[in-house]
């Protein structure tokens, strides 16, 4: 008996909230299973780095970009979006996230038995206005129907495809030296839906930010490709999730300062009346960048100048002094301390995305 099935004899809720068990279960229950020669085409990216898309080489320096996704959201419909706009657009940023310009999308959508058709359509109008309003195709897709109590309303899985036309953006390319960027308030997505989960909407007065990142990584590609080094929308598992993964697949170490980082008061006071790192609640329309240090300035006040006002450094990434701390994340605290911020474990926010 292999030892992941004496540690998980059944699949949990936290396998699914895209923290260290998540990253745990993908790597030694699936990768591992494949063989390397089959982890990418040949020029190509795929399981060798498990970024947001993979890449096929076409040509020199163009590469098709490729993601999947699967969505499920509870409640269906949320402060500030619903399942088809979450669809549509994690699926476009994932595009975005290694650099490429979304073209096409292919949905599979499965229904519960008696769902209300009105619904139905309410959420497939907003998948279908999100993309229509990006100018990205919707190409094909599948649709079934489960039995009543086999599925618990809409589940949508959507495939991107994009075009990258120059250096394609991938994690491992993140380097000591770049600073840290983000575009955002964080944790409004996870705050949202925890808030509905938990029926205090209305007290919580936050929005899900779920939005498509066009407007700003599209210009930004144009401009500043050269000095971006590592880009990803920091949805489940959020901020703390993302920075860890990037720490561990460069072996390097990330300081962030937490008085930097843009969270509004009332995530934050909520996140903390829960027990929840607000670092670890999903943003649904952030990125995060990884900036050579010399343009970082110039590169914040382009974001700023796309109507992204709140964007701000926030951190560096470092050479570790010692080998046994590559891989770390170090939190400045607004006290003054310093802790290691460890990737989120358990079951965060089910039912998130």
């Amino acid at each position: 008996m292999t030892w992941y099935i004496r540690l998980w004899k059944y699949i949990t809720l936290a396998h699914g909230a895209g923290g260290k068990e998540t990253e745990e279960l993908v790597r030694n229950l699936i990768v591992q299973s494949v063989p390397p020669e089959l982890w990418k085409v040949k020029g190509g990216t795929g399981l060798d780095i498990l970024d947001d898309a993979a890449l096929i080489p076409v040509g020199e320096n163009r590469y098709i970009a490729v993601t999947v996704d699967t969505y499920t959201v509870k409640p269906l419909f949320f402060p500030g979006g619903d399942l088809g706009r979450l669809a549509a657009s994690g699926t476009i940023n994932d595009l975005l996230m290694v650099g490429a310009r979304p073209l096409a999308v292919l949905d599979g959508v499965v229904v519960e038995e008696g769902f209300p058709v009105e619904d139905f359509k309410k959420i497939m109008d907003s998948f279908i206005n999100t993309l229509k309003e990006e100018g990205v195709a919707l190409i094909g897709g599948d649709f079934k129907v489960m039995p009543k109590g086999q599925l618990d309303g809409v589940v949508i899985a959507s495939m991107g495809i994009g075009l990258v036309e120059g250096r394609p953006i991938v994690d491992t390319e993140v380097r000591p030296g770049d600073k840290i960027i983000v575009s955002g308030y964080l944790g409004d997505h996870g705050a949202a839906i925890l808030a509905a989960q938990q029926a205090i909407g209305a007290e919580m007065k936050v929005e899900s930010d779920v939005k498509p990142l066009t407007r700003l990584m599209l210009p930004l590609l144009e401009k500043h490709r050269e000095s971006i080094h590592g880009a990803g929308d920091p949805t489940r598992g959020g901020l703390s999730m993302l920075l860890n993964d990037w720490a561990e697949k460069t072996k390097t170490v990330i300081v962030f300062e937490e008085e930097k980082v843009p969270v509004r008061p009332q995530v934050r006071e909520y996140a903390e009346m829960l027990g929840v790192d607000p670092f670890s609640l999903a943003s649904e329309g952030v990125a995060v960048l990884a900036v050579e240090p010399s343009k970082a300035q110039e590169i914040l006040e382009y974001i700023h100048s796309l109507g992204f006002r709140d964007a701000a450094i926030v951190g560096q990434v470092y050479e570790p002094k010692d080998p046994r701390h590559a891989g770390r994340v170090l939190l400045k605290s607004m006290a003054g301390g310093v802790r290691i911020l460890e990737p989120p474990s358990g079951e965060i926010v089910p039912r998130i995305c």
